[in-house]
C-alpha cells in the first residue's frame, strides 16, 4: 500500500452528475484545461466565453476543495490529470407544429468529472523565501540610467506618417 504522505500517487475527483448541458459542448472546454495546473485551469475557465465554463469551473474547484480537505494538499499544486464528459439521461420533450404534427425536443445532460493529481516537479521544487534582502541584484541608479540610455539608440528610428496625396482635379 501507498504511503499516505506520498503526494506524488495522490489523485483527487469531483463529478458533478446530470448537468443540463450537452457532453459535445463540454468536452470543447475541458479540452483546454486538461494537463495543465490547477491555477492555469481556472484562468482559461473564467476567460472562456461558454457556458459550459462555469459548469467546468465548479466541478475543478470541489476537485480543489476535495484534495485540501481530504489529503492536506495545496491546491496550486496540483495538475489536471484527467477531465472528461460522459453522456448523462437525455429528456425528451414534444413541439406542437403544422397540421397536428410533433417534433421531438431532446434536453440532453452529461456528467462532467475532473481527476487531479499533485505535480512532481512543484513538490519537489524548494521554497522560496518568505522575505528576499532588499538590497540583493538591484542595479544601481546610475548603471540602470545607462542601461536605459543604450535600450533607446539601439531602437530604429520611426518614419514620419505619410501624406495624404492631393486629388487631382
Amino acid at each position: 500500500m501507498a504511503n499516505p504522505t506520498d503526494t506524488s500517487t495522490i489523485t483527487v475527483r469531483a463529478e458533478a452528475k446530470w448537468v443540463r448541458l450537452s457532453a459535445r459542448k463540454a468536452r470543447v472546454v475541458l479540452e483546454h484545461i486538461r494537463g495543465r495546473s490547477v491555477p492555469e485551469a481556472r484562468t482559461i475557465l473564467v476567460f472562456t466565453q461558454r457556458a459550459a465554463a462555469r459548469e467546468i469551473e465548479k466541478v475543478l474547484r470541489s476537485a480543489v476543495a476535495n484534495a485540501e480537505s481530504a489529503h492536506a494538499l495545496d491546491g496550486d499544486e496540483l495538475v489536471v490529470e484527467a477531465a472528461y464528459a460522459d453522456e448523462g439521461p437525455t429528456l425528451k420533450r414534444w413541439r406542437a407544429r403544422a397540421r397536428g404534427r410533433a417534433n421531438r425536443i431532446r434536453k440532453r445532460t452529461c456528467h462532467i468529472t475532473i481527476v487531479l493529481r499533485a505535480d512532481e516537479s512543484v513538490s519537489q521544487r524548494p521554497k522560496r523565501p518568505t522575505a528576499a534582502p532588499a538590497n540583493a541584484e538591484t542595479p544601481e541608479p546610475a548603471e540602470a540610467a545607462t542601461a536605459a540610455a543604450e535600450t533607446t539608440e539601439s531602437k530604429p528610428k520611426r518614419r514620419s506618417p505619410a501624406r495624404k496625396k492631393e486629388a487631382v482635379a
